[in-house]
Formats: C-alpha cells, structure tokens, sequence
C-alpha cells in the first residue's frame, strides 16, 4: 500500500515552513505577468530573489522615502546618463585618478558594511556581488584578469582607477570598451 503523503528528502525534512501571503488581485496579476513573460521562473523564485536583496541591501533599515543606507553609505537611485555627465566633466589626465579616489572610498563602506578586506582575493566575490546588486555591472575574474560587463560610468580609465583602488591591485588595461578587461598586475597586499 502507498503512502498518500509526498515524500521529502530526509535532508530538508523538518527545515519546510509553509507561509501562506494574500495578495491583492493587482498584484497577483503583476506577479503572473512575470512569470507569463519569462522574466521570473515561479513565485518561490521571485519571493527568494526579493528577500536576498532586501537582507543584502540591509533594506529593513531604510527609511522611507528617499533615504537609503547601506551601512555608513547613503544609496540614491539616481539616472545612468546623470552620472555620465557629471563623469565628462573630469580632466581625461584626472579620471584614473578620481576613480581610485572613489575606488578607496567604496573600499571603506565595503569594509565597514560587509566586514571584509577589498585587497583580499578571496574576498573578490563577495564584493562584485555586492557590486552588481547596487547595479555598477557584473564583474567576473578570469585567472589574472578581471572583467566588467554592462559598466554604469562608461569612462575605462575611471574604472581602470576604481577598481585599483577598491582592490589595492595594480591593472592593465586589455579592452577600453564593454566589456572591460583588465589584466591583474600586481596585488599590493599579496605582491603577486
């Protein structure tokens, strides 16, 4: 005779909560939209996706409207283009320069926020999936190289002066348009 009951696998057993969330038809609509579209494989899914990025982005923390943090950094939602401008407006012999500012900048808020060392390579993914989720692009590293894709500042030396701050590495650069690649020179916490 068989069991009615669905079996789980004896490694979640115990671990499955049921939580049932009543939607608003509207959003019901919206959520099978997305689904319909392609753009969301199922509502677990999309359930899941969304609480990752909101204990990722500390969004419980927010206040809203208007002011987000992220640990000690203040998060805007502001225009690519916007950026852009006021990026074209550095001195071409400046922007290596004023992106290793920021670069050293973002290396402190990732320090203070996520508790890790930006110079140390093991620590790498953890801060390009921070970097992604806060929309800068999506940031691979192949052996010695390290690759931008879908950059938010189009300017490669700018990048180039970022991420050398950030990571307290010394690059080349090997492609100045998207997606980017620098080759990884010399890291000046490890003198690889």
């Amino acid at each position: 005779m068989q069991d009615s009951k669905p079996r789980l696998p004896d490694d979640i057993k115990g671990e499955i909560k049921r939580t049932t969330i009543i939607l608003e038809r509207s959003e019901r609509e919206f959520i099978e939209s997305l689904i319909a579209d392609g753009k969301e494989p199922g509502i677990k899914p999309l359930i899941s996706k969304m609480l990752e990025i909101y204990r990722s982005m500390n969004i419980e923390d927010w206040r809203f409207p208007g002011e987000y943090y992220w640990g000690i950094s203040r998060i805007v939602f502001v225009n690519v283009e916007l950026i852009n401008i006021l990026t074209q407006q550095v001195p071409t012999e400046q922007l290596c320069e004023v992106g290793n500012q920021m670069g050293n900048a973002l290396k402190i808020s990732i320090q203070s926020t996520l508790g890790v060392d930006a110079s140390v390579p093991e620590n790498w993914e953890a801060i390009f999936k921070r970097l992604k989720v806060q929309g800068f692009g999506d940031f691979y590293l192949k052996d010695k190289f390290l690759l931008l894709k879908t950059p938010f500042i189009h300017d490669c030396e700018m990048w180039r002066g970022l991420m050398e701050g950030l990571l307290d590495v010394d690059l080349e650069t090997r492609n100045s348009v998207p997606p980017l690649v620098f080759e990884i020179k010399t890291n000046k916490a490890t003198k690889v």
